[in-house]
């Protein structure tokens, strides 16, 4: 298990969303320490899409507050959290798929070249080009040439695409959502190392999954949202699979754990 710092990188503090009459998010809790894969899991309406699209920026909440290295922070979209370092790959993965790897890798963050006046020219496809292939051979991701078109990759190898876009401009946190979804047996170890990976780099990583064995095989912690709350959070080496479901479902509660279990 990762060693975890006394100062939480992100957290978050009695978060309320409602949707007229759905409440789905209840007083929820967060803390995500450095160095660590923490594994967010709940069944569903349990509140974790909308815990993690406010982490992301990508809705404001209606009461909570959310600090980032201890100080309170409000993210009004997406863009604001990237600009403070929290980087986030989507199921969907938003990549351009007629584009090449290096262009992927820059986009909506093209490097431009500075004139001879410090005016801003042409895209400066050299310097990306270098440092795509920086990016992805310090995540050891095989690809054959930069300058290939995404399209013409697996599935696995778009994933880390994605993933080393988000590793390259991330600064405090990389949030995953459902990387391994529709990936194959080989290609989601892949995606699970490139993980492993992202974290001994120095970030911490949200990991949001229905896949348990997965979440079990690579979280540090697992953070149970049940109801719009944070159910408890446990420790995979301590609980059994099935204990863990059990809380998320409800079947069991958090205080029917042994002590260790709760991390």
């Amino acid at each position: 298990m990762a060693q975890l710092s006394n100062c939480p990188v992100l957290e978050a503090r009695r978060l309320v969303k409602r949707y007229g009459q759905v409440t789905a998010l209840d007083g929820a809790d967060f803390l995500l320490f450095s160095g660590e894969i923490l594994a967010v899991i709940g069944d569903n309406g349990a509140g974790k899409s909308t815990l993690i699209k406010a982490l992301s920026g990508a809705i404001i909440p209606d009461a909570g507050e959310i600090l980032l290295d201890g100080k309170p922070i409000h993210f009004h979209s997406p863009l604001d959290a990237r600009r403070q370092g929290i980087e986030t790959v989507y199921q969907d993965l938003a990549v351009a798929p007629a584009m090449s790897i290096a262009e992927n890798l820059f986009l909506g963050r093209e490097a431009k070249r500075t004139g001879l006046l410090g005016w801003i020219g042409a895209l400066d496809k050299k310097r990306m080009l270098a440092e795509a292939t920086r990016h992805m051979q310090m995540l050891k991701i095989g690809i054959r040439s930069m300058k290939q078109a995404v399209e013409t990759l697996s599935g696995g190898q778009r994933q880390g695409v994605a993933v080393a876009r988000s590793a390259a401009f991330a600064r405090h946190v990389v949030i995953m959502d459902e990387p391994t979804a529709a990936l194959g047996v080989k290609e989601s170890n892949m995606v699970l190392d490139l993980i492993r990976r992202v974290r001994e780099r120095g970030l911490p990583v949200i990991l949001i999954s229905h896949n348990m064995p997965h979440v079990f095989e690579i979280a540090d912690r697992i953070h149970i949202a049940r109801l719009g709350k944070r159910a408890c959070v446990v420790n995979p080496k301590h609980i059994s699979m099935s204990d863990t479901v059990a809380v998320m479902t409800g079947a069991k509660r958090p205080e029917e754990l042994p002590p260790q279990a709760l991390a």
